[in-house]
């Protein structure tokens, strides 16, 4: 599917400003997995093997004291119709106006709430049916007001429909509103979204996304997201929930294990990312190794498994699925 998350372009406009005006920063990440697939026991070979995963290009820096970019290109990305700008994730340009206010433009993350959703995609080994089929990257502006000192965060978005693509590339636009707080133990990235999934119509979204530290080895991350359009019940008949907790023993090594359920008891084909009669439960866990105590370098090692029933015939996720996966990933820096 498509490449997730690094809403870090959240991070990206705080951290420009703190740079060296005119100096670039490159950064080069590679992963590369052997994998093992089955279906109710019988392996599937197109995605059994060894598999060059990803393979990014970042830079990022200051044009002046107050305006900064952001770029990132997937190497590895299929191109569709001769459109570079597909296999890119985000190319931004941030004008920090004054010091609460950032404004930008660009292709950008579309702004929903979650931690899955947020996380960058080289960092995730098995995801949610929703996450498989959100495409997560689009041309917009975006507003950002900051506070707190910097710990509480409300974003205004406007960009192009990531649905566009199912309603024959009509004009379509998305609306977001985000709000990402730190508050002691507890983090969150809460969304309120409205995204027409055909010309005048809108799907709604509330996605809950929260990060619990409950020690210094021990995170619980916890994602509700609820879908719905006109017509029938606000709550539970489309959503999803995803829930991770990791355990670092040592700085070196982190244990996690993972749940994800998706479901869609609803009638109409509104939600293009779950779609109705499906009801999808994964889970799993893994281990990660950082032989050199910074994120340079990763070795990892997990497994899942899916039971349920997926309505799409092209969706992610299968009933009687599971999944084994052992990788590498590295990072070179200027």
């Amino acid at each position: 599917m498509k490449l997730k998350a690094i809403c870090c372009a959240l991070a990206v406009c705080a951290t420009m400003q703190a740079q060296e005006v005119g100096k670039v920063n490159l950064r080069l990440e590679a992963r590369g997995d052997y994998q093992r697939e089955y279906v109710d026991g019988d392996v599937v070979d197109a995605e059994t093997g060894f598999k060059g995963k990803f393979l990014n290009f970042v830079m990022s820096g200051n044009l002046t004291k107050d305006i900064s970019y952001a770029y990132r290109h997937r190497v590895n990305k299929m191109v569709k119709n001769s459109n570079f700008f597909d296999a890119i994730d985000f190319l931004m340009l941030n004008w920090q106006a004054n010091d609460w206010l950032t404004l930008s433009g660009g292709k950008q993350v579309v702004y929903i709430g979650g931690y899955e959703y947020d996380r960058a995609p080289i960092d995730l080994y098995f995801c949610s049916e929703f996450w498989h089929q959100m495409p997560c990257y689009e041309w917009g502006a975006s507003a950002t007001l900051g506070w707190n000192e910097g710990r509480d965060r409300i974003i205004f978005q406007i960009c192009e429909s990531p649905f566009r693509n199912h309603a024959q590339g009509k004009d379509m636009y998305a609306y977001n509103v985000l709000w990402s707080g730190q508050h002691g133990l507890l983090s969150t990235i809460w969304s309120a979204n409205m995204i027409e999934y055909d010309k005048g119509k809108y799907i709604n979204y509330i996605a809950l996304g929260n990060e619990v530290k409950l020690s210094r080895q021990v995170k619980a991350q916890i994602d509700f997201m609820n879908r719905a359009v006109s017509g029938h019940a606000f709550l539970l008949k489309d959503c999803s929930v995803m829930a991770e907790l990791s355990y670092m023993p040592t700085e070196k090594v982190n244990l996690f294990a993972k749940a994800t359920y998706d479901v869609n008891n609803t009638d109409k084909v509104a939600d293009y990312t779950v779609m109705p009669g499906t009801e999808l439960t994964r889970f799993g866990g893994g281990v990660e190794y950082y032989p050199l105590s910074d994120d340079r370098v990763r070795l990892h090692a997990n497994y899942s498994y899916v039971t349920g029933k997926n309505s799409n015939p092209d969706g992610a996720l299968r009933d009687k699925q599971s999944f084994f996966d052992v990788g590498l990933t590295w990072r070179i820096r200027n």
